[in-house]
């Protein structure tokens, strides 16, 4: 299980997502999220395409617990 400050929170600029977590990528980009993006949190660039910010976290999390259960050691 992740901890807190491992989570993406909405607040969170792209870019910070992009580089702390990059197995997040292709979350990111089949939401649209374009690198021109990477200045804005993910809480405004969801809103300006229309999509439930807390939709796009959950999922960005998920792929970081998906992640986090394939390096786990057996």
């Amino acid at each position: 299980m992740l901890r807190f400050d491992q989570l993406v929170r909405p607040g969170m600029l792209v870019r910070e997502v992009r580089v702390r977590h990059p197995e997040c990528v292709p979350v990111l980009e089949r939401f649209g999220f374009r690198e021109s993006c990477d200045d804005c949190s993910i809480e405004q660039v969801a809103r300006k395409y229309g999509f439930d910010p807390m939709e796009i976290v959950a999922e960005l999390n998920a792929a970081l617990s998906s992640q986090g259960r394939e390096k786990a050691p057996d």
